[in-house]
């Protein structure tokens, strides 16, 4: 988090937020993140793309490859979307004779080293998914439980960069105990590799999880429709506090580009995901974007927020009838802001310094989806569509 400096920023400025959580928080989380930020991982939301929610079990080596491809020729990889991750369904339903898990030969022939190399080679990641249960969740391969140390080593041995792990088809024991099997089985792989918890926020995870892994989902499985996105930035909201460099709240995968929102709802969803710190998870088909998508996903200012050094997750404070505002502290005393017209039309919004935590009377308002910058005394106010937002980052002076 910067040392001490970002430390006391941090305190000072949850200390003068309206009805925020105690600073306290923050403290005893850093001092439990320090062994998982020691192998540099996770020191800001990871960003990157993901097979499920596009594609389901429907993949292949191809799939992998080509996405890869896209995300350096689209420019996303440019911009921070590095790992390539694949979900369920990627292995036989067997292991091998000596117990090893084993890629799918039909639709995975090359094996995990070739596509590992691959996607290194491109200056990229690979992710990939198991179960913290003796099936995962597609059951059309084993879980990881029991097997937990010899499945690090193949991951590690493959060049494995993330793991999602999952919690389906457990014997019902306790998820932080066999998470923590786990993250001790990848800290003794010999390799650094990004641990994202998938147990969907039952046994409140962001309370132990900061030093079992990376990331943390807080929600159930988002899908492609505004009330599901919705309740998942709400429910996630509530453990803004627990969040911070080294280990992420995570309300699950970006839906932008899948088609079951409009362009305005997915630019919420991407301004509040940002806002939230949330991992950028891209879950649309890559290789075919609108430019409406790519637009949405490409936009810099906003990934520079999700990506800010300070890592203070922004948070619901302001709310009235769908009409809401969030916010969150910036390194350099900056504030980012998003104006939130979730109501059924439209309607005017505004935040008071008060609500955001400014102290001085004025500030620099830099519109990041208009990219424009004008300055403002005391608030700011918009008139939003329904369903749609306004973000901003507000320099004051």
């Amino acid at each position: 988090m910067g040392g001490l400096l970002g430390i006391v920023i941090v305190v000072l400025f949850l200390s003068s937020w309206p009805c925020s959580s105690t600073s306290r928080v923050l403290l005893q989380q850093e001092d439990n993140r320090r062994s998982l930020l020691s192998n540099g991982l996770a020191l800001t939301p990871p960003m990157g793309w993901n097979t499920w929610n596009h594609f389901g079990c429907n993949i292949d080596e191809g799939v992998i490859r080509e996405t890869a491809d896209a995300l350096v020729t689209t420019g996303l990889a440019n911009l921070g979307y590095n790992y390539v991750n694949i979900d369920d369904c990627w292995a036989e339903i067997q292991r091998d004779s000596e117990g090893n898990l084993v890629a799918k030969r039909s639709t995975f022939p090359s094996g995990m080293n070739a596509l590992a190399d691959y996607m290194h080679d491109k200056g990229l990641k690979l992710g990939i998914y198991s179960d913290a249960g003796s099936q995962t969740c597609s059951q059309t391969m084993p879980g990881s439980l029991g097997h937990e140390e010899q499945d690090a080593k193949t991951f590690a041995s493959w060049g494995v960069d993330y793991l999602k792990y999952d919690n389906c088809n457990n014997p019902g024991t306790s998820p932080q105990e066999r998470y923590e099997t786990m993250s001790k089985a990848l800290q003794n792989s010999g390799r650094n590799i990004f641990f994202s918890l998938c147990e969907w926020g039952q046994n409140d995870p962001a309370k132990w999880a900061a030093n079992v892994g990376n990331s943390w989902r807080t929600t159930g499985d988002i899908e492609d429709n505004w009330d599901s996105m919705t309740s998942r930035a709400d429910e996630n909201d509530q453990w803004a506090s627990y969040a911070g460099p080294g280990g992420w709240n995570d309300p699950d995968m970006l839906e932008v580009g899948n088609g079951g929102m409009t362009t305005e709802e997915y630019r919420s969803h991407f301004s509040i995901w940002a806002l939230a710190k949330a991992p950028l998870l891209i879950g649309c088909d890559v290789r075919s974007l609108s430019s409406e998508t790519l637009e949405i996903l490409s936009n810099s200012e906003v990934i520079a927020v999700n990506q800010d050094g300070l890592g203070v997750q922004g948070r619901k404070v302001k709310s009235n009838d769908g009409l809401e505002v969030w916010a969150g502290a910036l390194s350099g005393g900056r504030v980012a802001v998003v104006l939130w017209n979730r109501s059924s039309s439209k309607a005017s919004i505004t935040a008071q310094w008060s609500d955001v935590g400014i102290q001085s009377s004025q500030a620099e308002v830099r519109d990041l989806w208009e990219h424009s910058t004008s300055e403002a005394e005391g608030k700011i106010t918009a008139t939003i569509d329904s369903h749609s937002c306004k973000m901003y980052v507000l320099t004051p002076k």
